[in-house]
């Protein structure tokens, strides 16, 4: 935080995540009260998502050849117009499912440019012995408006309805906005490249895949994650709700519980793994955080009730957050500058990918086999998968 323009970033990020949060609850709520419908709070959700992966490539492409600090000045502009308008339409009570259909499709295609853009500008306004810190920090601040923010957005929608928590939400990204306004301007990567060594959009799509598959740690590890997310991120997405209704006879406050309690083991890996300036040992630190999770997934149901999934979410939480640490710093110091935008597009695109599938696979074994085997079978899946990548030197060997 002693360095001005992560300083600005960092603030401006961590007000538009708080009011991601309220959007969020505000949503569900709106949706639930409208049509009744699971069905069409799945679809508002496939309708951001399929954008975003859609263009993710696009928007690393984009983010290697435009200025990054104006591409995130108009993402967020953009994001504000298009929740203020939802805000306004709700105020006027002429809102419909499908005007949230639209917001949902240009959310997720503002969002496959803000994120890699977001990724590739902190190592160049941030000096290298701080990065670790800073990634922590970016860490920590999505994690902590995710643990207060749902509750911040009930009491607002409780008290003002859900038009004023959109409204809010709006607000949040022109103040982001605002935030990025003082940054000095970085030049594009490529801005000094003659006009013949520019490429085609196909040709820098390859370059950045290139970029991948040269280095095992980076190709390996998005190989893993995207599997990961099916055998872990299925059965605490999907088959939670299931264990504790069904299995443990409890109500919504202990998936709640759950919830609260994988953010504060985020909140607090991050903090740990912030403080240190120079990790050692990172690629078995990361894979033990993978390893660690699976172990998490497990606890769930062996021996599972209140303390296993207590203990269990607590340390999904903090492994998760060494993980996600390490990858970042790693992309950021691996990865040229000029090619940073497209690689951290690709990582997105293969860390999401088999996320639908992964839901859909859960949400079949739970009525097929109960939700108890999906965890047992979900956390030995994960465990394994740490497995084969430390089998890997490349893995091992990360200092």
């Amino acid at each position: 935080m002693r360095h001005r323009s992560f300083a600005l970033l960092w603030s401006g990020q961590t007000i538009s995540s708080l009011g991601d949060s309220l959007y969020r609850v505000a949503l569900a709520w709106w949706v639930l009260e409208k049509t009744g419908s699971a069905t069409a709070m799945g679809t508002v959700l496939i309708f951001s998502m399929t954008p975003m992966l859609i263009f993710l490539l696009l928007g690393g492409v984009a983010v290697d050849r435009l200025p990054r600090i104006r591409l995130m000045l108009g993402s967020d502009a953009l994001r504000g117009i298009v929740s203020g308008a939802v805000a306004a339409m709700a105020f006027a009570n002429v809102l419909e499912v499908w005007h949230i259909y639209v917001a949902s499709i240009l959310f997720g295609f503002v969002d496959a440019f803000f994120q890699p853009a977001y990724v590739a500008t902190v190592p160049e306004i941030t000096p290298r012995e701080s990065l670790n810190s800073a990634n922590a920090l970016t860490s920590l601040s999505r994690q902590l408006t995710g643990t207060v923010g749902p509750a911040i957005g009930a009491t607002i929608v409780a008290l003002g309805g859900t038009p004023l928590a959109f409204a809010l939400d709006s607000a949040s990204f022109f103040l982001s906005a605002l935030c990025l306004l003082p940054i000095p301007p970085l030049a594009p990567p490529r801005a000094d490249a003659p006009a013949s060594e520019r490429r085609s959009l196909v040709r820098d799509l390859r370059e950045g895949l290139q970029a991948v598959l040269a280095n095992p740690w980076l190709w390996v590890t998005i190989t893993l994650a995207a599997l990961g997310n099916v055998t872990s991120g299925g059965p605490l997405a999907v088959a939670l709700p299931f264990l504790i209704k069904n299995t443990l006879n409890a109500n919504v406050g202990l998936l709640g519980l759950s919830g609260s309690l994988i953010s504060l083991g985020q909140v607090l890996g991050s903090i740990w793994l912030g403080r240190i300036a120079r990790l050692r040992r990172r690629g078995l630190i990361a894979y033990g955080g993978l390893l660690a999770s699976g172990v998490a997934v497990l606890l769930y149901v062996l021996p599972g009730g209140i303390p296993g999934i207590a203990v269990g979410a607590l340390i999904f939480g903090a492994s998760l957050a060494a993980f996600g640490l390490i990858w970042t710093s790693t992309l950021q110091e691996m990865v040229p500058s000029a090619l940073l935008g497209r690689v951290s597009s690709i990582d997105y695109l293969g860390s999401f990918v088999l996320l639908p599938i992964g839901y859909g696979l859960a949400g079949w074994a739970t009525d097929l086999v109960g939700a108890p085997m999906v965890f047992i079978v979900g956390g030995i899946g994960t465990v394994v998968l740490a497995l084969l990548g430390l089998a890997h030197p490349a893995i091992r060997g990360l200092d």
